[in-house]
């Protein structure tokens, strides 16, 4: 016991041995050359300048590829293209994802992740204008802003191979293509297939309505879809032989609707029926409702989750219907790490904002009329192109994110650029319209600017990653990484 307590007083001033050493060595990085980038860092941010045009032509071939989670074929065919026409060795095909790749550059460490996505969102395809009017009906669209993220993501990775050849850099870059973001799966099962064991620093971002760096956390999440088996029979000639599904459904719903009044207020469940029967006149034998589950801390959702099965358990036992249960997913928590936020805010910052036109902002005010007209909401700005202070929270998103993962595994920072119009809402057809305009194309750029930026830092400056593994180290002390997908599950191949 008194063993135990010695080693977490040394691993507690180690932490804050590291820190102090990131702090003094990022104070000197401050007084280097041209706005605290040196030439190497320059070298990167100028790189991405050079190649914006056809980092923008990367955008909008995804965005109208517009592929959902698993199905993004076009989209990581593309991105795997550019990795190896610029001599990256790429895996593709990995952890039984088709669309899942590992592209890497240099040797040695230390060894920086940066992470790409590309999936759509179903049922939102929208042209580029300031109303409703989808591309094609029905089809799915870059809600997200997915497009701009896989393509900032391959523009850092790009930049940070220009650097390290003419600056003859130690240290390797991996671009992770990792599909499905949106339904939380494709960097779990890269993660628990090992993909990332050997990372010592992911680098994230996302496409926002401003500028900032996020040190702070988001919700954990399970994805999992619950099938009831019964009888069919004829509804109205002979109902007293059948056994039916849907019932089981709608009674599950409705136990896990009472069960909101009684969990935590950062809790939530959604669920959608994506199989209720085929028609009314035949009892439903088979029917399937997918719940998202989600808590601020995994053992919360980890109590949820339990709760929501024991309903659907009862809902099954009330129906005489047979019960399966199939996680999709498990989604954790983001843990921040302060080293690492800090730097990135300094890139963000010593490269700058870019500049939206008068053409811009008149976009992005029609873009917000329709939520005026319909919600009453205020619009300080067309378009927030501040960067925004560095400030840790101490409340979570209310989103969540398979970042969340790795994060656990490994010290991970973020970044989020404005590439929409301000207070656009999530996952709406005004995001997909701006990702796929010049605001959109200015954010990704930024965005790609700031990550290879940071790349380089980091190989550049050893302790920089030594601070970000000791606070790491720091925060995990009392987390242990559990995972509700079964032990040796594959992934889906399919998000439905």
């Amino acid at each position: 016991m008194r063993m135990n307590v010695v080693n977490k007083i040394v691993l507690s001033v180690c932490c804050l041995l590291a820190i102090r050493a990131f702090q003094i060595q990022n104070s000197w990085a401050d007084e280097g050359p041209t706005n605290g980038l040196s030439s190497s860092q320059r070298t990167a941010v100028d790189d991405v300048t050079h190649r914006s045009d056809e980092l923008k032509a990367v955008n909008h071939a995804i965005w109208n590829f517009a592929e959902i989670g698993l199905e993004e074929t076009k989209s990581s065919q593309l991105l795997i293209d550019k990795l190896k026409q610029a001599g990256f060795r790429v895996k593709s095909g990995v952890s039984d994802m088709p669309t899942a790749f590992v592209a890497s550059y240099g040797s040695g460490k230390p060894i920086i992740g940066i992470l790409a996505e590309y999936d759509a969102l179903p049922g939102l395809s929208q042209k580029t204008v300031a109303y409703r009017e989808p591309q094609v009906e029905g089809g799915a669209g870059h809600a997200c802003g997915h497009s701009g993220l896989g393509t900032a993501a391959l523009g850092a990775a790009l930049a940070v191979k220009k650097t390290i050849d003419e600056h003859k850099l130690k240290g390797t870059v991996r671009l992770y293509g990792t599909p499905a973001e949106e339904t939380g799966l494709g960097k779990v099962y890269m993660l628990l297939d090992g993909q990332f064991k050997d990372l010592d620093i992911a680098l994230h971002w996302h496409p926002s309505s401003k500028t900032n760096v996020h040190l702070g956390s988001s919700k954990a999440l399970v994805s999992v879809k619950f099938t009831f088996t019964g009888l069919p029979a004829h509804a109205s000639v002979s109902p007293e032989s059948g056994v039916s599904a849907l019932d089981a459904v709608e009674l599950m719903n409705t136990g896990v609707n009472f069960m909101r009044e009684h969990v935590k207020e950062d809790a939530r469940m959604h669920y959608v029926i994506i199989d209720g029967g085929g028609q009314p006149n035949v009892v439903p034998a088979k029917a399937t409702v997918w719940y998202y589950v989600r808590a601020n801390s995994h053992e919360d959702l980890e109590r949820n989750f339990k709760w929501v099965v024991d309903i659907a358990k009862g809902a099954a036992l009330m129906t005489r219907t047979k019960l399966k249960a199939y996680v999709d997913t498990d989604n954790h928590e983001l843990i921040p790490n302060t080293p690492l936020s800090e730097l990135i805010h300094k890139k963000l910052t010593a490269i700058g904002p870019p500049e939206f036109s008068e053409e811009e902002k008149q976009f992005a005010r029609r873009i917000q009329q329709p939520l005026i007209d319909k919600f009453g909401q205020d619009f300080p700005v067309a378009i927030d192109n501040r960067i925004h202070s560095l400030l840790e929270s101490k409340t979570s998103t209310k989103g969540s994110t398979d970042v969340g993962d790795i994060s656990w595994h490994i010290p991970t920072g973020g970044l989020r650029t404005t590439c929409f119009a301000a207070g656009n809402p999530g996952h709406s057809w005004q995001n997909v319209a701006c990702i796929g305009s010049s605001i959109g194309d200015k954010g990704i750029i930024y965005a790609a600017q700031a990550l290879a930026a940071t790349t380089v830092e980091l190989m550049e400056n050893p302790a920089l990653v030594t601070a970000a593994k000791a606070d790491f180290d720091q925060r995990m002390q009392k987390r242990k990484y559990i995972t509700l997908i079964p032990k040796g599950q594959k992934p889906p191949v399919k998000i439905k």
